[in-house]
């Protein structure tokens, strides 16, 4: 596909997903992690031939699996989407330079990114040619890292420009607990965006830590929206956290508080391995 077919197409989902979220709920996909433990993969799975050699487990880098088992990844995308829903995230959660250091693998960052966007394309496609008046849509997933108030928004880092250019309709910084973290995801979203030449959506997940709706760093979820007011923001919402009953009135503030679109997906999925 040459650079401006993909712009087209990528420009045409863009509109559809603007036109739909104004038309009916849209379903987001859920667990990505609790999903990889049902194929009890092994740590020759996670490795591959490719990455033998490389010190330390690996085993729990679900990311990789993307370039050692992406058949795996894609039968999920696949379960998903036959499920019914509408978006489905990257499996990038942790591709980051910054998450990937600790397996020895952060040189692989920018392919990584490219191969989830890959597989979760292709698939997203196939269903959008079965029933073209479902069109569905691929979110590039960015979790927080591990290193709190320490992500760099710095656009060199492949990340955000490898799902860019692999052709996501959306990015979404997800689980979020910190929001200097959070800034500085948004700040180099932005700056990628103005690189590669492609504006997408930008979706922001939130995480609160204790029945007062504070995330971990200790923000009130009033206090994260006034943080972020200066973005281009596509929606905001909750995941992870608690069950669904207790999230209800977090989600419940937002949507009162907030001049964005409204999302909520996987409650209490972080305490078993997402």
């Amino acid at each position: 596909m040459t650079n401006a077919i993909w712009r087209v197409c990528l420009k045409d989902n863009m509109s559809k997903l603007g036109s739909l979220v104004r038309e009916r709920i849209l379903i987001l996909d859920g667990a990505m992690g609790t999903m990889i433990q049902q194929y009890n993969l092994t740590e020759g799975d996670f490795r591959g031939e490719r990455f033998s050699q490389i010190p330390g487990q690996m085993k729990g880098n679900n990311d990789l699996l993307c370039l050692t088992r992406p058949d795996v990844i894609q039968d999920i995308h696949r379960k998903y989407l036959a499920a019914g829903a509408d978006i489905i995230e990257t499996n990038t959660f942790s591709s980051t330079r910054v998450s990937m250091a600790d397996y020895h693998v952060q040189d692989y960052v920018r392919e990584m990114n490219l191969a989830a966007v890959r597989l979760a394309r292709k698939v997203a496609d196939e269903f959008t040619s079965l029933t073209p008046d479902k069109p569905r849509f691929v979110a590039g997933s960015v979790g927080p890292t591990n290193k709190t108030c320490s992500m760099s928004p710095d656009v060199n880092n492949p990340a955000f420009r490898a799902l860019l250019e692999g052709g996501v309709d959306a990015l979404l910084i997800e689980t979020i607990f910190d929001t200097l973290n959070a800034k500085a995801a948004i700040f180099a979203a932005g700056q990628a965006m103005e690189t590669v030449g492609v504006h997408v959506p930008l979706m922001l997940s939130v995480t609160v830590s204790d029945i007062g709706g504070r995330t971990l760093s200790g923000q009130t979820l009033d206090a994260f929206l006034a943080s972020v007011q200066h973005a281009d923001i596509f929606s905001v919402g909750l995941n992870c956290s608690f069950g669904a009953r207790q999230l209800k009135p977090f989600l419940e503030q937002l949507a009162v508080r907030a001049p964005y679109y409204i999302s909520a997906y996987r409650p209490d999925s972080c305490r078993y391995g997402t």
